[in-house]
């Protein structure tokens, strides 16, 4: 399925002097963000960026990725929690 969007010229012209293959990188930024929202799994992702178990790993390692981090919805949840126990630990 093609999924496209229009940059401006000016802005593309940046981007691809820096990153030649700018569809490719934002295929893998998007995919990648979903791996970590955890709407894709492991396999799903190597199967979209067409790689290996091993591939996989390590592309995730290069960015920084892990299964199972925490999300900032994740650490949001943490935070409030941690307010309400200590706010009544406090009284």
């Amino acid at each position: 399925m093609p999924v496209t969007f229009q940059l401006p010229a000016d802005v593309e012209r940046k981007l691809r002097a820096e990153c030649p293959d700018l569809e490719g990188a934002a295929k893998e930024a998007y995919v990648l963000d979903l791996f970590r929202r955890g709407k894709l799994t492991h396999f799903e992702l190597s199967r979209v960026l067409s790689l290996d178990g091993v591939e996989t790993d390590a592309l995730l390692k290069r960015h920084n990725v892990f299964e199972g981090s925490l999300t900032s919805e994740d650490l949001e949840a943490d935070r409030t929690t941690l307010e309400q126990v200590l706010g009544k630990a406090r009284r």
